[in-house]
Order: C-alpha cells, then structure tokens, then sequence
C-alpha cells in the first residue's frame, strides 16, 4: 500500500493536537508528517507514534516538500493565504476554518452525509462548524426517509468550541482576571452570542448553522433558522433539533432510521434517565442522539436532542475521516 505525507497545519493548537491523536488512532498509511505553526510556536517538539517532529514556522515555501494532504486549523486569514500555495503544490487541503466553506466550487464535507462532494475538489475541501457536523448525522438518515421541511437549532455549545481562552475564561471562576475571550463572564452563566453579530441580528455562529445545512444536504432553500448559545461546560456540544417532515412517520420507524444511520448512537430511555450528555461523549467519534420525540405542535415533527465532541466529530476527526476517504479511493 502506498503511503502518504502529510502536513499539519496549527498543529500546535486544540484542534491541531486533536488532529494528531486522531491520526495516531485511525492509522492512516502516512510514511511522514510536516508540522507548521506560527513563529511563536517554531521549535516546538511533537512526538508522533515515537517519532519526534519539530514545529516549523508556516511560509510561503512550506509545501514546496511534495505533500500529499494537508489539514488546516489556524484560522481564516491563515488559510486563504497558505491553503492555495498548498494546492498549487498538489497537496489537497482539509481546512477547518470558515474560509472556504461557502465557496461554490469548495465541497463542504461530513464524510457520513456527503462523502461524494469530496471528490469534485480543486485542491480545497472545506471542514463545516462544529455545531453543523454533529447535526448532519441525524438530519441526513431522517431527510432521506421523510423530507425536511423545516428546521429550527438551539444549542448549548462547550468553552473549548473557543479555543484556549475561552477554557481559560471558563476557569475564572470568581472573576477575578481580565476576560480574554469572551464578553461577559461564561462562569455559571450563559452567553446568546457565538462569533459576531451580523446586520439581520442573527450571529456568524447562527448564520453557519443555517447556510453550512443547506449547502451539504444540497436543499438551498431549505427553512432554517438557529439560535447558539455559549454555555459552561468545558467540551462537547449539545443541541435541541426541532424537525418537521413533508411525509408523515412513525415513531419507532424513525428511531430505526436513526440506529441504522453510521456513526450514531442512539441514547433514549427515559424511564432509566438515559440520554446523551456532554460528559459522555467527550472523546468519542460518534454522534448521540436521544430525547427523540414527536412534536405534537406540527403535522410531522420530531423534537431530538444531539451531542457529540467538538474537537473530535466536530472538527480533527471529521477532517481525518475525509483524508482517510479520500485515500481508500486512491487506493482503489
């Protein structure tokens, strides 16, 4: 079997570390890993399956080392600057930034929805926002069944969605240090306001939420509308997903059609008060879903409650899964 190089970009970061220990489990066939980050952070020792790999600083010239892959997490600005210079050296890039994601001819890809998109790239596939990815699983087994008509969002996404100041504003816990992320204190508190607000008055967050669902379930005019919330929990997001069908279901149909689905696990017994909690699913790949139940308000609606890790799902895994998909149809 061929093996592969690869390159990290942010490597140094949450996420880029997560992209690391998630390599280190799938066991993708890369022979070699390039590690980049800012200049601050050059130097810097990273062991990889007992192999050291020292941080490089990221320059116009750092793909001029026949890459294969690239995964991206060092922001927007960053990207739009490297991620070309990559894919004119023949290196497909994974970016997890929001950069690229509306980009016509960038695929906007969770490999359990959409896998197909990955193959129509021009050398950039766009990682979606974590509160989107871990929302597609369900939306994607239930949309094939029943037809979404409309879908309403409200989440209760964790500090580390932020990066490592938002965890470091969540530890001060009496206040007592300048705020280094957020607006108002996330400490027993909760905070309607993820990203910038927009001139509709809805969030970037919310925004993401809304076009990114359109986009990979390829339904554009989809009704979508979204309320995110920052709340104090250290990692894994939740969400409450309000769905509404043009066909008609039945209730244990639907829970099947959920259990089929790759990658989630379905958690619903309120009689033993089982239901998928942050806390549980920190450091898994799989998606949770669970308070499934009809909304009794509409025709044909669903009420579900989804969790999942966003570091994990909703970010280095999800771009892991599309690199180890891209490269089992190389092999192929």
């Amino acid at each position: 079997m061929k093996e592969y190089k690869l390159a990290i970009v942010g490597a140094t970061g949450l996420v880029g570390r997560s992209f690391i220990k998630v390599l280190e489990e799938r066991k993708l066939p890369i022979k070699e890993y390039g590690l980049f980050a800012s200049k601050k952070s050059a130097g810097k020792i990273i062991n990889i399956l007992g192999k050291d790999y020292v941080v490089n600083e990221l320059t116009e010239n750092s793909f001029n080392e026949g890459f294969d892959f690239a995964l991206f997490s060092a922001g927007g600005d960053t990207a739009k600057k490297y991620a070309p210079i990559a894919a004119k050296n023949n290196c497909i890039v994974v970016d997890n930034s929001s950069a690229f994601r509306m980009e016509k001819d960038v695929p906007l890809v969770v490999p359990e929805v959409n896998f197909e998109d990955a193959l129509n790239h021009s050398g950039i596939i766009a990682n979606p926002n974590c509160s989107t990815i871990q929302a597609m699983l369900p939306l994607k087994a239930l949309d094939d069944k029943y037809v979404i008509k409309r879908v309403i969002y409200s989440t209760y996404q964790a500090v580390s969605g932020a990066g490592r100041y938002g965890l470091e504003d969540l530890e001060n816990t009496d206040n007592s240090k300048p705020l280094k992320k957020f607006p108002h204190p996330i400490y027993n508190n909760c905070l309607p306001h993820i990203d910038v607000f927009m001139n509709n008055g809805y969030t970037k967050e919310e925004m993401k939420m809304i076009n990114e669902t359109r986009k990979i379930l390829h339904k554009p005019n989809l009704n979508v509308t979204a309320t995110t919330v920052r709340v104090p929990v250290t990692n894994s997001h939740s969400e409450s997903i309000n769905v509404e069908f043009e066909k008609s279901f039945e209730i244990d149909d639907l829970f099947n059609t959920l259990k089929l689905f790759p990658n989630i696990v379905l958690l619903d017994n309120p009689k033993e008060n089982i239901y998928p909690l942050a806390i549980n699913a920190t450091g898994h790949d799989e998606v949770f879903v669970g308070r499934v139940r009809r909304d009794e308000s509409v025709k044909s609606g669903v009420n579900l409650w989804v969790v999942a890790d966003n570091i994990r799902k909703g970010a280095a895994t999800n771009a892991v899964q599309i690199v180890e998909g891209l490269i089992s149809k190389l092999v192929k």
